[in-house]
């Protein structure tokens, strides 16, 4: 168990930092870089975590940001898919019958594979609706499997919270059913906000600062868990 549980604190912290970084680059490149991309793609004075510039999409799929963008995704699809099976042993070697473990592994292995779809369309342009359609579809899938995973992920860890309390901080996994509850909420509220037309600034501020919440719970599983030798 002890293995396992350090290798999920290892791939946690990659979880968080691989897409993180790579978007950030992907946005420097794009308000920064300028001789690096095509004058259309370029972009100033944005910070669109506050002021929603751009969307993560927009950074993301010409040259050469996408040579950044969809190896890390790609990268990040992995580290979660080994990531939820992790977990699976981990929870397995304390209840083997946690009601929440099938629901977590199938919903974020489900993420991973949305976020591997969504990556290897991401800049491949067909002027077809229902094409238009099916990404958005993925990227919606990926937010949502991801979401649901975590929570009954976060379910399952409190569920057996006396039995674990040796191995985990207490307060880090309160703070991660306070990050899931407010994922959840800030979902739910923004319905309206997403599904109507206008609004594309606080749709893209919203996009950046949803994203950074998403992948804070992979920071927090690493310093939720003990080291443990």
């Amino acid at each position: 168990m002890n293995t396992s549980i350090n290798k999920a604190r290892a791939l946690s912290i990659w979880i968080f930092i691989v897409p993180f970084v790579a978007v950030n680059i992907c946005l420097y490149i794009t308000t920064n870089l300028h001789f690096l991309i095509d004058q259309p793609y370029r972009l100033f004075n944005t910070f669109p975590y506050f002021d929603g510039g751009t969307s993560i999409s927009r950074t993301a799929r010409y040259f050469p940001n996408y040579l950044i963008f969809k190896p890390a995704m790609f990268l990040t699809s992995y580290l979660l898919i080994k990531y939820w099976l992790l977990n699976k042993e981990i929870i397995n070697s304390v209840d083997y019958n946690n009601k929440f473990i099938k629901k977590f592994v199938f919903f974020g292995i489900a993420s991973a594979v949305s976020l591997i779809l969504h990556s290897i369309f991401l800049g491949v342009s067909f002027d077809f609706a229902i094409y238009k359609l099916f990404r958005r579809i993925v990227m919606l899938s990926f937010i949502i499997f991801e979401v649901v995973a975590q929570t009954y992920l976060v379910l399952a860890l409190y569920s057996l919270k006396d039995k674990i309390n040796h191995l985990i901080k207490p307060t880090i996994l309160k703070l991660k059913i306070a990050l899931v509850s407010t994922l959840i909420i800030v979902a739910i509220v923004s319905i309206p906000i997403v599904s109507l037309p206008g609004n594309k600034f606080i749709k893209h501020a919203l996009e950046w600062d949803y994203f950074l919440a998403v992948i804070a719970f992979y920071l927090l599983t690493f310093f939720m868990w003990k080291k443990n030798k």
